[in-house]
């Protein structure tokens, strides 16, 4: 890998790939709909010379053609809000792509577990039946088989598959963004899904490391790539080590079913999500053998670590 675009660099994943990308010195353009979120990237990374922003839309092939200044590998890292996700998930990927197919790069595309559907295993392989039983789920399916269709001749491509995640970078995409940030803030707030049972995440610096690291071996493409987590933690824990990183302690309130589906009511985003309920009843632990056997080591910051280093860095965010 010569040179990185990341598609969708605002993002949670997104910024943290750039961030790793520009933290290993590789020529890096992070291509994103707001000039003002880039911005805030680059000064945040100290403005370095071999990051460019590039302002476009990712619905528009031409505009990531125009900008992509000899990139050879493309990371797709945008995403659409959960309530949208049926319509535009595959209309969008088609996009990047086409760009990507046209440019002749290499594509990394982040998805997540939902495929899989329930588990048939106590640790996920990349071989697992998808056999998915949700509308996302299905969805996330054809989306896969998108990426790998004999359509696109002139780029390969591989599928990384994260867990749920946290992360300075992480936002209300994901689970835990905005309950952390509450708790980082001293407020009220939810966490979605049974706080007991314990669950996989993985802290996002952590994924994009190893992220970047598969996107430089050749073989790697053309396959899916688990990347797993640290190992599992449960809700009262990461806000036990949450509300001792922030100093404060307002409550926390699971919401499972019922409660999500009236808080729908006003917030579509939060009724997309009760279908999904069942990896907090029934989570997925993904297999890092492939990983490890072929690419090295897994990186796992300990939790007590990475959620104290998240609260920390939004804390600080909100001072600057």
């Amino acid at each position: 890998m010569k040179k990185a675009m990341v598609v969708g660099a605002t993002g949670g994943t997104g910024a943290a790939i750039t961030e790793e990308l520009v933290r290993q010195g590789k020529p890096v353009i992070a291509f994103g709909r707001s000039r003002e979120k880039l911005e805030r990237i680059a000064r945040k990374l100290g403005n370095p010379d071999h990051l460019t922003l590039a302002v476009g839309d990712a619905w528009k092939p031409e505009q990531i053609i125009a900008q992509a200044g000899g990139a050879d590998v493309l990371f797709h890292c945008a995403n659409v809000p959960y309530y949208e996700m049926e319509a535009k998930l595959i209309p969008l990927g088609e996009s990047i792509m086409e760009a990507a197919n046209r440019l002749a790069v290499k594509v990394v595309a982040v998805d997540g577990i939902y495929p899989y559907g329930r588990r048939q295993a106590d640790l996920v392989t990349e071989e697992h039946p998808k056999q998915p039983h949700t509308r996302k789920g299905k969805v996330r399916l054809a989306f896969e088989h998108m990426l790998f269709s004999s359509r696109w001749s002139n780029t390969e491509v591989m599928i990384v598959r994260l867990p749920d995640y946290y992360g300075p970078t992480a936002n209300e995409a994901s689970y835990l963004g905005s309950t952390l940030e509450a708790i980082a803030a001293g407020k009220m707030t939810f966490f979605v899904g049974n706080m007991k049972v314990p669950r996989e995440y993985v802290y996002l610096p952590d994924a994009a490391a190893m992220i970047v690291k598969l996107a430089q071996a050749d073989f790697a493409y053309g396959q899916n790539w688990n990347i797993p987590g640290a190992g599992q933690i449960s809700g009262r824990e990461i806000v036990r080590i949450a509300q001792a990183a922030s100093g404060k302690s307002k409550p926390v309130i699971p919401l499972k079913k019922t409660g999500l589906s009236l808080l729908g009511i006003a917030v579509p985003v939060i009724k997309e999500i009760v279908e999904m309920l069942y990896l907090t009843e029934e989570p997925l632990t993904l297999s890092r053998e492939k990983y490890t056997s072929q690419i090295g080591p897994i990186v796992a910051t300990p939790f007590e670590k990475g959620i104290a280093a998240t609260i920390r860095e939004i804390q600080n965010r909100s001072i600057i």
